[in-house]
């Protein structure tokens, strides 16, 4: 008995004669109608026949060393060192009308990219906005990203339009704050680029401070090579005007800087501008603490969306859709983020963690035992130093807390 297989070519053997057959009969008339192709794989009664074949795919043919060409194109979406006589040391710099011209495209225009959603970026060209799509050449493959353009990128742009024109190229970045992509762990997703330093917003009350959302952002600084800069908003809420100040000692005495401020009444707001003038700044910190009214009350032209907090769970609700780009008309720029509930700390071992404690590594070195991870041995110095009140209680909870979300 003939199998499945054998009586598919039975059959396509029974077509290609009967194919053969009508090519040589007369042709009729022209009608001008299109003519139905002879065999067509729809006429085939058991499709399972065909995925059996195992017949070869049609490969695309790319020519020699392509590959590579476009491999190495993709590096400039790493974070790199900017050459000494790099133009875009600022985003100012950067969002200047500088024209050069390429063969390849023609006229290429530098700016900065102050949004970006969906495949397309709005992008600051100096005088004017651009909505830009970007290069399909443009792959985040091999970089350790899962996006190609990020806010706060200095790239060219070829514009083909009055408002519109195409990202070319994305310039080296000399800073990125990443966090781990949502669906794939083992990749990571750019916050913002070419940022200078992290200003971590956090709130007095409503919600509360959270420490080690707080830690978290401190090493993740580090990582990136930002400087940190601690916020506390919503200091009128405090019924001890003291108390913030003294819940923060632990940050100012590792020389953090500690800024105390309240939307609400005004209080610190200088202190806070100081801070921006001249500088990238990206806001980080839980929905609700008062980033966006921050930064209202600080530029008033801004107009961003700003929400009370949940009557009944008392936490922040989003009022930041997705990161943006904001000038100040004092000089700088300020990055606005989504308030992210937990900053990942991907890639980061356990054993490294204590390096970003410097309080906990000062005393680990008197440990009794060498691999000590100071939650759990017997003769911890860390432990005893914690007892005595010479490490802070705060901050050594937020250590145990995040070892236990590391790898070993």
């Amino acid at each position: 008995m003939a199998t499945r297989e054998e009586k598919f070519w039975q059959r396509y053997k029974e077509e290609k004669a009967a194919q053969q057959m009508r090519k040589q009969a007369p042709k009729p008339p022209k009608t001008g109608r299109v003519r139905r192709k002879d065999w067509l794989l729809a006429d085939v009664a058991d499709l399972d026949l065909y995925d059996e074949l195992d017949l070869p795919e049609r490969e695309r043919v790319m020519p020699r060393g392509e590959q590579e060409r476009r491999r190495a194109n993709l590096a400039t979406t790493a974070v790199q060192p900017a050459p000494a006589d790099h133009r875009a040391a600022t985003p100012g710099a950067a969002a200047e009308s500088s024209i050069e011209s390429e063969n390849s495209v023609g006229k290429r225009q530098r700016g900065i990219v102050v949004e970006v959603s969906a495949g397309l970026c709005r992008v600051n060209l100096g005088e004017r906005m651009a909505l830009c799509t970007v290069r399909s050449t443009l792959k985040a493959a091999d970089t350790g990203y899962t996006n190609v353009v990020a806010v706060g990128d200095e790239v060219m742009v070829s514009v083909n339009g009055a408002k519109q024109g195409i990202v070319e190229k994305v310039l080296p970045r000399r800073s990125a704050l990443a966090r781990p992509d949502v669906f794939y762990g083992h990749l990571q997703q750019v916050i913002a680029a070419n940022v200078d330093q992290l200003l971590i917003v956090a709130s007095w009350r409503e919600p509360a401070i959270w420490p080690e959302l707080i830690d978290r952002y401190l090493i993740g600084a580090e990582r990136n090579r930002l400087t940190p800069i601690i916020c506390i908003n919503k200091i009128d809420l405090a019924d001890d005007p003291r108390a913030p100040e003294k819940k923060l000692t632990p940050y100012t005495t590792l020389g953090v800087r500690v800024l105390f401020t309240s939307a609400q009444t005004r209080v610190g707001l200088d202190a806070l501008r100081e801070v921006l003038h001249g500088k990238t700044s990206a806001l980080a910190g839980l929905s609700g603490v008062g980033k966006s009214s921050l930064l209202s009350a600080v530029e008033p032209g801004l107009n961003l969306r700003t929400a009370d907090v949940s009557d009944r769970r008392h936490e922040g609700r989003h009022t930041t859709a997705q990161v943006t780009l904001h000038p100040l008309s004092t000089g700088g720029f300020v990055v606005d983020t989504p308030g992210i509930r937990e900053f990942g700390l991907s890639g980061l071992r356990q054993s490294e963690l204590v390096r970003f404690y410097a309080e906990i590594a000062a005393q680990a070195t008197r440990c009794r035992f060498a691999d000590c991870s100071h939650t759990r041995e017997p003769g911890c110095a860390v432990k005893l130093a914690v007892r005595q009140g010479r490490i802070s209680e705060m901050r050594y909870q937020s250590y145990r807390k995040i070892y236990r979300d590391l790898e070993a």
